[in-house]
C-alpha cells in the first residue's frame, strides 16, 4: 500500500458536499477547487443513491483532481463478507471513510478489501453527537474508539476521523496513534464545526500540524460559497 497522503497539505479544509443535485455539486466543486487550502471533497450516500458513484465522481473531476472522500454513513458495520463487494464498487474514489462499529472482523475485511483496491481507508470510531458513548447515557462503550483507532493502525491505516467538537477526545486519540505510530506520521480529519458546535481554532491546537476539518454546512449554506470557504479557510491554513 502507498504511503503517500492522501491530502498533499498537512492543513486544509475537506467540504462536505452534503446536497441532493448534480447542478449543486458542481457549483460547489468549481467555485472553491482553485482556493488554497482546499485539500478534497466529502461525498455521502444520499448523493450516490441517487445518482450513481460514477456520475458524481464524473462531475467533480471534470473540474477538479483533488481527493474524493466517499462516506457511506456509517460504512464498515455490516458482515464482513460484503467488504469485498462494496471495495469493488467504490474503486474509482480516492478514499473511503469506516466507522466500523460492527466489530474487529468486520473492520479487518472491510479494510483489506479496500486496501487492495488501492484506496485509502479513513477509520472513525467517535462520533459527533451527543449520548454517544455508553458513559454519556449512549450505546457504544466508552472503549470501542480507542480499539478501533488501534486496530486501524496496526493495520496500516494512517487516516483516522475524530470529533471536532469534543476536544478532550481529539488530544486523548492523538495521544495514543502518537504511542503507536509515532508523530507526524498520521492524519486526523474532524468533522462537528460551527453548526456541532466545534470551534475550529481550539481544534488546531488540539490537533495538532497534521490534521483537515471536515466542513460542510457553514460553506454550502453560505449565499456566498466562496468567501465562506475563503473564511474558514484563513483559520486553518
Amino acid at each position: 500500500m502507498s504511503r503517500e497522503k492522501l491530502i498533499k497539505r498537512k492543513k486544509s479544509i475537506i467540504i462536505a458536499c452534503d446536497v441532493e443535485d448534480l447542478q449543486f455539486l458542481k457549483k460547489i466543486v468549481e467555485i472553491t477547487c482553485k482556493i488554497e487550502g482546499v485539500g478534497g471533497y466529502k461525498i455521502g450516500s444520499i448523493l450516490v443513491a441517487k445518482y450513481g458513484i460514477l456520475n458524481v465522481l464524473d462531475n467533480i473531476k471534470r473540474f477538479t483532481n483533488l481527493p474524493v472522500i466517499y462516506d457511506h454513513q456509517k460504512g464498515g458495520t455490516d458482515i464482513p463478507e460484503l467488504g469485498l463487494k462494496f471495495a469493488d464498487v467504490f474503486k474509482d474514489v480516492d478514499g473511503v471513510i469506516l466507522f466500523p462499529f460492527g466489530g474487529p472482523e468486520t473492520q479487518k475485511k472491510w479494510t483489506e478489501a479496500l486496501q487492495e483496491k488501492g484506496i485509502r481507508v479513513l477509520i472513525g470510531g467517535h462520533m459527533t453527537q451527543k449520548k454517544f458513548l455508553s458513559s454519556e447515557g449512549g450505546y457504544v462503550d466508552d472503549n470501542a474508539p480507542e480499539k478501533i483507532y488501534q486496530l486501524g493502525a496496526k493495520m496500516g491505516v494512517r487516516d483516522f476521523i475524530v470529533p471536532g467538537n469534543k476536544i478532550e477526545f481529539i488530544v486523548k486519540y492523538k495521544g495514543l496513534l502518537n504511542r503507536i505510530l509515532g508523530p507526524d506520521n498520521f492524519a486526523l480529519y474532524a468533522p462537528g464545526f460551527i453548526k456541532q458546535g466545534g470551534v475550529i481554532s481550539e481544534t488546531a491546537k488540539a490537533a495538532g500540524d497534521n490534521w483537515h476539518a471536515i466542513v460542510g454546512r457553514a460553506i454550502i449554506s453560505r449565499a456566498d460559497i466562496e468567501a465562506a470557504t475563503k473564511e474558514i479557510v484563513s483559520q486553518i491554513v
